[in-house]
């Protein structure tokens, strides 16, 4: 099994620029990290908010509210931030 240099796994032409794709690769990742925890964490609330509609008699989902957060992502990231929205709407529905 052959072991990749910095160089080769990053794709860089120097060391150096190399290290820095590295080191940045990996600021990423523990960004990642943090942005599923809080997904999660937002998940766990809308259950929470659902299961309080759901029990007092009203629907699952508030698509009024919904579309507040559609404006609120497009208006933060552009039309990109609608798709990705959408998905963490979607993955917030949940299975109630």
């Amino acid at each position: 099994m052959t072991t990749k240099t910095i160089t080769e796994q990053t794709g860089a032409r120097t060391d150096e620029a190399a290290t820095l794709i590295g080191d940045a690769r990996e600021r990423i990742d523990a960004l990642d990290d943090r942005i599923i925890g809080l997904i999660q964490e937002r998940m766990a609330i809308s259950t929470v908010i659902q299961e309080a509609r759901i029990s007092s008699g009203g629907r699952r989902v508030n698509l009024a509210r919904e579309m507040e957060v559609l404006g609120h992502y497009r208006d933060a990231l552009g039309k990109p931030g609608t798709a990705l929205a959408m998905t963490m709407l979607e993955l917030c529905r949940g299975r109630i």
